[in-house]
């Protein structure tokens, strides 16, 4: 009996061995050399075709194909399991040596249905996440994305591509969406190094381009002179992604998301640049996205409230205390990224920031290998965007440059630019924006002091030295020099 288990365990690890023991010789060594050849094969494209696999990871058809191969490869080998033990066993085995081999077989058999159904479940679930988020060109409708992609090579004659991040404010206690988060991320083609430009939630008098049709309504920008303050709330960066829609529904054309498209068009001109595709995070499902990631470690610098109001002078409850490399949970995170009591919007676009810094350091492989499914479920929920699925292949490709690039901030001075009054100095942010994205940002870039002087109504020159790496923005600064 011991001989005849050990031989079972042999050829389950080694399908076809148990066969040629067993006297099976001829389909034995076919089994075996197919295995062997799969394993081969396996190796050598995880070596060097890491990238096209994960490509293929976002293709829905692929990953069809995939969870069908893991199920069929599963039924197979417990074919040949229950085969090689039929053959070991002797034919004169008594009943309680028939019950214990049955058992192992069993047991045996169960250790590779799990892990394959586990695989299944994970292959499907990509493809769920891939179908909900991220629509075919011909089934969505954008306003604003590129019309011609080359699929094959979307980046040829493209040295730089500009993706919207949107946080947007959308709850069931909350009427409308408001986006307090505008980042531009814009990404080299060549080398994935990564600039991020954060735009103040409060800037009024947002421009449209020339030919866009709202131009038209909004010659001098999005907003109206003469208002209060409170007045003007309805008039700022995020109060356009529900205002301007319902205010001139469908004037941009067919779109899936009005107000992701007002916006790219008015940030892209605000910035002097072509966006390409927005990412849309739904904050209340950020917790989400976190958790399923185990969390994500960043530097607090300062203490970072909870809650509370600042306008009205009600203090939080709680508190994100200073620390280095703190480990943050969903909620903590999102609290981080948008805590406001005691706080200006420089210090909160700084930590959300080092908040995307921190999530793309915590995507490694091993996590999204083991949590996966967590990942894809609460993506889900998460993620809008115009990105199309057949651009996603060189997207992971772009991706893992970045994954490996450099991050950097692009630094913008909000008082030469006038970002905090009526009328903002957009030439002068645009000015900024191409010198930054011109540069080469050093490792350890630190802005040079600046002088505060009486704002003019122009400014001609960008502000020197707008980059920094974000190694250094998010890096433990006790004694509150924080960078913003």
């Amino acid at each position: 009996m011991p001989r005849l288990l050990g031989l079972t365990l042999l050829g389950a690890l080694l399908p076809g061995l148990g066969l040629i023991a067993g006297g099976r010789r001829r389909i034995g060594a076919f089994v075996l050399t197919l295995f062997l050849g799969l394993v081969g094969l396996g190796v050598y494209v995880g070596l060097t075709r890491r990238d096209q696999v994960l490509a293929a990871a976002v293709v829905p058809s692929r990953l069809l194909l995939t969870s069908v191969l893991i199920g069929a490869l599963a039924f197979l080998w417990i074919i040949v399991i229950v085969a090689s033990h039929r053959s070991l066993r002797p034919a004169t085995g008594g009943a309680g040596g028939r019950a214990l081999g049955a058992g192992f077989v069993g047991i045996l058999c169960f250790a590779i249905a799990a892990p394959a159904a586990v695989g299944v479940q994970t292959v499907l679930a990509q493809r769920t996440l891939v179908q909900d988020v991220f629509q075919a060109q011909g089934e969505s409708k954008s306003a604003t994305r590129p019309k011609v992609v080359n699929v094959k090579d979307p980046w040829e004659g493209k040295p730089r591509l500009n993706l919207l991040l949107l946080g947007g404010d959308d709850a069931p206690s909350r009427e409308g969406v408001r986006t307090d988060t505008v980042i531009v991320a814009s990404i080299d083609t060549k080398t994935g190094n990564t600039s991020l430009i954060s735009l103040p939630r409060n800037l009024t008098f947002m421009p449209f381009p020339k030919d866009s049709p709202l131009y038209k309504y909004y010659p001098e920008g999005f907003g109206k002179e003469g208002l209060s303050l409170e007045g003007r709330l309805e008039w700022m960066l995020t109060a356009m992604y529900q205002n301007v829609p319902d205010a001139h529904p469908g004037i941009l054309g067919p779109s899936d998301n009005e107000g992701a498209d007002v916006v790219k068009q008015s940030v892209g001109e605000a910035l002097g640049l072509k966006l390409d595709y927005y990412l849309q995070v739904n904050l209340q499902s950020f917790p989400e996205i976190v958790d399923a990631l185990g969390g994500i470690t960043v530097n607090v610098n300062e203490r970072v409230a909870m809650g509370g109001i600042s306008s009205s002078h009600i203090p939080p409850k709680e508190w994100i205390e200073p620390g280095p490399s703190q480990h943050l949970d969903g909620r903590h995170a999102l609290w981080f990224a948008r805590g406001r009591y005691g706080a200006d919007d420089d210090q909160r676009q700084v930590r959300q920031r080092c908040v995307i810094k921190s999530i793309v350091d915590a995507a490694d492989p091993q996590t999204l290998v083991t949590k996966y499914k967590a990942i894809a479920k609460a993506g889900q929920h998460l993620l809008r965007t115009d990105i199309p699925q057949e651009l996603l292949p060189a997207m992971v490709q772009l991706a893992l440059k970045v994954k490996s690039g450099t991050v950097s901030n692009v630094t913008l001075d909000s008082e030469k630019l006038r970002l905090k009054y009526l009328h903002p100095d957009y030439q002068a942010l645009r000015d900024t924006v191409e010198n930054a994205l011109e540069s080469t940002p050093a490792p350890s870039a630190t802005p040079p002091p600046t002088t505060t002087r009486k704002p003019t109504t122009t400014t001609t020159a960008p502000p020197p030295g707008p980059t920094q790496n974000l190694a250094d923005a998010c890096a433990y600064q006790p004694n509150g020099d924080q960078p913003n």
